[in-house]
């Protein structure tokens, strides 16, 4: 945990190399980035430590605002009273599904077993849970806040202003989402769209933090060099959101062995070999990864660049062969809980700094200095 909060404290130093000198909204969409990062490291652990089904209804928590902390505070028949209601607001669902014509995606709601699981009360897990639920609840706040700040820009930049309203509506989009995670009791694919989605929003946010301050950013590169870099990180980054996807759906292969029995978990040494073919893919491409990476920190070694770009170009280069050693970890060790949460807050770092690197090296007309 102290190397992710060095590398989050470099990143940040990074991002804000002048930060005395943002306004009001970039001071807000920045935190709002590193706030939604820190959502994702909580959603980590909320997922290593199996608490996803820890509050089973939403956006209550059993039933009250404020979530019991004993099974004696719920009725006997509280089981029964929550798979009830997942069903009734799954069979919504599903119709308004089937009206949109997305048959395939409610016949799978419609016809899973596990929406009918019973979950027992076990307060660590609702209370993890319940804590995922308010921090989201705080982003938000933070992502209407930055809505409201960004309307400063709407007679200079007005494109700000709209995708600052295109985060709040993905939010609410999110909030709804995370409510169809409950109520299918953490149905495959959709818990990859919901971290795809909260990439998709800490991306727009700091693309709106980067074009509105990136005149305090200075590049000085000529434009062969800036298009190679800019080249090289694009494809580091679609293999990035690719590797994001697979493990998404390596972490559901593995939901699914977990369950497979329903009175015993199996031992977390099988957990590796029992995964199908989404994991051989999934290694593959950690090896392009690998490739890419060093090739960015050969440009970065070979090229003379200094200041804000190659300090984002040596944390990408970093955070790339930081997180393939965590996959590695968790391949042979058993796939430990704390790499886990690691391995999820690894990769979204990665793809936030990829994308600044990005932003960076997009700006035409970049002269070297003499």
């Amino acid at each position: 945990m102290k190397f992710l909060a060095s590398k989050v404290n470099h990143f940040q130093g990074v991002l804000l190399p002048l930060s005395m000198k943002l306004n009001s909204f970039q001071k807000t969409a920045i935190t709002t980035v590193f706030a939604t990062l820190f959502l994702i490291l909580v959603g980590g652990i909320v997922r290593s430590t199996g608490s996803g089904m820890g509050c089973p209804d939403w956006p209550k928590c059993f039933g009250s605002w404020i979530p019991p902390t004993s099974v004696d505070e719920l009725p006997s028949n509280y089981r029964e009273v929550f798979v009830e209601q997942r069903v009734e607001k799954n069979e919504k669902i599903v119709s308004y599904l089937e009206a949109l014509g997305f048959n395939e995606v409610a016949h799978q709601i419609e016809n899973d077993p596990n929406i009918k699981r019973e979950e027992e009360f076990n307060a660590t897990k609702t209370w993890i849970e319940y804590l995922n639920r308010l921090v989201g609840a705080v982003i938000g706040i933070l992502v209407f806040l930055t809505f409201l700040r960004s309307l400063s820009y709407w007679r200079t930049k007005r494109s700000i202003t709209f995708l600052s309203a295109s985060a709040v509506v993905l939010t609410g989009f999110q909030g709804w989402l995370g409510s169809i995670v409950v109520s299918t009791n953490l149905l495959p694919g959709m818990i990859s769209l919901h971290m795809v989605l909260a990439m998709v929003i800490v991306t727009l946010l700091l693309y709106c933090a980067y074009k509105t301050s990136e005149d305090l950013v200075k590049i000085n590169i000529d434009n062969s060099l800036r298009k190679k870099l800019y080249v090289t990180t694009l494809i580091i980054l679609v293999l990035s959101v690719l590797q994001m996807i697979l493990g998404t759906q390596v972490r559901e292969e593995i939901d699914v062995i977990k369950n497979s029995m329903t009175d015993v978990v199996p031992p977390r040494s099988t957990w590796i070999d029992s995964l199908g073919q989404i994991f051989e893919i999934h290694r593959t491409f950690s090896w392009l990864l690998a490739i890419s990476g060093g090739y960015l920190g050969f440009i970065l070694w070979k090229e003379e660049i200094g200041g804000q770009l190659k300090k984002v170009g040596v944390t990408n280069v970093a955070l790339i062969f930081a997180q393939i050693l965590i996959g590695i970890g968790l391949a042979y060790l058993d796939v430990p809980r704390v790499l886990q949460v690691l391995h999820l807050v690894g990769i979204a770092l990665m793809i936030c700094c990829q994308f600044l690197m990005i932003l960076m090296t997009g700006k035409q007309n970049q002269t070297k200095s003499v």
